[in-house]
């Protein structure tokens, strides 16, 4: 028999068939699931929303939260920009992205932050979870316990990087809260999210989010995240006259094609939200027991009970003060029988409270009116030694001083109002905690304003406080005792 011969049109068929069921297939199937996001970020009001609610890999999304305790440990006092973070081997063999940290390198945590949010470098953010809380898993619970109180009820993170990792879930918009957190709850810190290069200590990095950054008008912000099993995910934020509007989408087959999806819901929120809207920031989170007889307290590193307060109710004995010397006790009679009368009265109060329950006498009353407690008549020696006038020398009694030389302080400025300088020394005492701290902060009224002082402050910290302010480009003079 003749062997058939396959036309070449057939032939190219096949080939094409087969490359489909055998490649294009699996890779389709492979493609991360879809979700997306969009609200008005003054209100918090859902603008558009598709499969939100679908836990997925977040990938470097999860930085958001990373960076949200950091900046909440910074306010706290438990860490200050300045620490030198030593890198521990676990930090510096995350695999890339990656700042390039060696074992044993000390690094201010300020280059850590910048790394982490805008190169989304692993090693750095795993160098700043082991700085604030000890270890992975620790800081992985108190970025659970704060995404719980941010009201983020379908997140679980198992590490602070993003990296795939079994139950290392959240959502849509879950990552769309934390990103409109940052915004409100941390506006000192949110520029660093639109930098499109920034000083990382070891090097210059440049900004995952670039693109977006340069070609959507008024984008500023905030996090890329990219893994095989998440896709290319983003959370931005674009702000244009009194509008903002923040999206989330998970699950991008590209960059470029994130990117545009993400222009297209943030053209559709534009579209939607009002012009004016009233400014309704998120609640700050509320640490609060989730469980009884257990406490949640945001600053420990270690999930546990908390202390119990028990109240046993009203005291069941109170004890009676003494009488003064010379004093008759009142007496107590009982409500006794016309035949009963004769009998001689009971013991005083001070003895009675001493007896047992079961010798107590039934139905007894205090007999007022029977007791009269006359004062004794004061001494006669006494009131003419009073009227005469004793000549003694003037003393002129000076305050003892408490400051302990804490005779100066620092002024950040003259405001229109006693309200907007209260404002800005809060604010301030907030950003410079480690030399502010336990000073005084007092408005002062002036002809020409209110001025923001900072007293009670020995010279050399005021000198440093003012330094230190002045590298946050806050204006800033000191006060010296007058």
């Amino acid at each position: 028999m003749k062997a058939r011969r396959v036309q070449p049109a057939r032939l190219g068929l096949f080939f094409i068939t087969a490359f489909w069921l055998l490649v294009v297939l699996p890779l389709s199937a492979m493609a991360a699931p879809y979700a997306a996001y969009v609200i008005d970020a003054r209100t918090g009001k859902v603008l558009h929303a598709r499969n939100a609610d679908t836990r997925l890999h977040p990938a470097s999304l999860t930085k958001m939260m990373t960076l949200y305790v950091a900046f909440e440990a910074i306010q706290r006092g438990e860490i200050s920009l300045d620490t030198k973070v030593k890198i521990s081997k676990k930090a510096a063999a995350e695999p890339p992205s990656k700042l390039g940290l060696r074992p044993g390198q000390r690094i201010a945590l300020r280059y850590l932050i910048r790394a982490a949010a805008v190169k989304s470098a692993n090693d750095a953010a795993t160098a700043i979870g082991e700085a604030i809380s000890g270890s992975e898993a620790k800081f992985a619970r108190r970025m659970n316990r704060t995404a719980k109180a941010l009201g983020m009820t379908r997140t679980t993170f198992k590490n602070m990087h993003g990296l795939t990792e079994a139950g290392h879930l959240s959502t849509a918009r879950d990552m769309t809260i934390a990103g409109r957190h940052l915004l409100y709850d941390f506006p000192q810190y949110y520029n660093l999210f639109s930098r499109i290069t920034a000083d990382a200590g070891v090097r210059k990095v440049t900004h995952t989010n670039r693109r977006f950054l340069n070609s959507y008008r008024g984008a500023d912000g905030i996090k890329t995240g990219y893994t095989r099993a998440s896709g290319f995910n983003l959370t931005a934020s674009a702000e244009r006259g009194n509008e903002r509007i923040i999206v989330t989408v998970f699950g991008g087959k590209s960059t470029s094609s994130r990117n545009a999806k993400v222009a297209e819901l943030m053209d559709l929120g534009f579209r939607r939200a009002p012009s004016r809207a009233p400014l309704r920031k998120p609640a700050k989170p509320v640490y609060a027991a989730v469980e009884t007889k257990k406490s949640v307290v945001p600053g420990s590193t270690a999930g546990g009970a908390g202390k119990t307060i028990r109240v046993n109710g009203a005291v069941k004995k109170s004890k009676r003060p003494v009488l003064r010397p010379g004093h008759q006790a009142p007496v107590l009679v009982a409500e006794a029988k016309p035949a009963e009368a004769a009998k001689p009265p009971v013991k005083p109060v001070a003895e009675a409270l001493e007896t047992k329950p079961a010798e107590a006498a039934p139905n007894v009353t205090l007999a007022s009116a029977a007791v009269s407690i006359r004062p004794a008549a004061r001494p006669t020696k006494l009131a003419k030694a009073a009227t005469k006038k004793v000549a003694r020398p003037q003393e002129v009694v000076t305050r003892v001083s408490t400051s302990g030389g804490r005779h100066w302080g620092v002024n950040v400025g003259r405001y229109p109002s006693k309200f907007a300088a209260e404002k800005v020394l809060l604010k301030t005492a907030l950003a410079e905690m480690a030399t502010l701290d336990g000073s005084l902060r007092k408005v002062v009224r002036r002809p020409q304003g209110f001025d923001a002082n900072f007293l009670g402050m020995t010279r050399e910290t005021a000198d440093l406080a003012c330094r230190r302010l002045a590298a946050r480009k806050i204006s800033c003079f000191m006060i010296g005792p007058s």
